[in-house]
């Protein structure tokens, strides 16, 4: 089974995918003192607007290992 998302990027451009293709995120942790470290998960390649608005952050033990959770 496949799915399809769409929709329409900040740029204009239409962002139908096909759900069975991969998709390639990156991830930055922040480590802190006294408080949770954050990890944030955003799609590589992309700056300004486009970039700030497709990240997402949570702190980092919210986060597993794929493999493991299988």
């Amino acid at each position: 089974m496949s799915m399809t998302t769409m929709g329409e990027g900040l740029d204009g451009t239409d962002r139908t995918r096909n759900q069975a293709q991969p998709i390639t995120l990156t991830a930055a942790l922040v480590r802190y003192d006294g408080r949770p470290d954050r990890r944030t998960v955003y799609p590589p390649g992309l700056s300004g607007v486009a970039r700030m608005s497709t990240w997402l952050t949570a702190d980092a033990d919210a986060f597993v290992d794929l493999d493991a959770a299988r």
